[in-house]
């Protein structure tokens, strides 16, 4: 435990209690910066300003450095998600196989860019780098549901379905 003052949690929600547990199986050391960071977008959904500052409080991490980590590494999201997500691979072997048509497709549809979430709040449209089904590819996933040999076709069948 630490022995200089914690901050108080953000709020009474419960999810700040596993954050908290993580920052105490790791000593509330600065090294857990990153596990932390995900715990909170992993209970959350997204980083917001007040968690970003709370995790660096508590770990004593300069905040320009939490900062730096959650707009370095693509896992993190500044944004509030979607109801549902949509990811398309944009690896080397879906590239190949039009997943950038996919991608501006979907943009096209949903009238959004990649990174971004319809303005209702119901899709969020992201990319990956690879997801490690090359085989199957082009690959998009859907609500974490891997689909292979994805069309733009099926994009839409998939939108059409959230949205109705």
């Amino acid at each position: 435990m630490p022995v200089y003052p914690m901050p108080p949690l953000p709020s009474a929600d419960k999810r700040w209690k596993i954050v908290n547990g993580t920052m105490r199986r790791h000593g509330f050391a600065r090294h857990a910066l990153i596990e932390t960071l995900h715990t909170v977008q992993t209970s959350f959904g997204y980083l917001d300003d007040e968690s970003i500052r709370f995790v660096a409080k508590s770990l004593r991490v300069p905040l320009s450095q939490a900062y730096g980590v959650v707009t370095f590494y693509h896992y993190f999201s500044l944004k509030p998600p979607g109801e549902h997500t949509c990811t398309v691979c944009t690896g080397t072997a879906c590239y190949i196989k039009g997943a950038d048509r996919l991608v501006a497709y979907a943009e096209r549809h949903l009238q959004i860019k990649e990174g971004d979430t319809t303005p209702d709040g119901k899709i969020s449209l992201m990319t990956a780098r690879c997801v490690g089904a090359c085989g199957r590819a082009p690959v998009a996933i859907f609500d974490g549901e891997l689909m292979g040999d994805t069309t733009a076709a099926k994009l839409q069948e998939q939108f059409e379905r959230w949205t109705v």
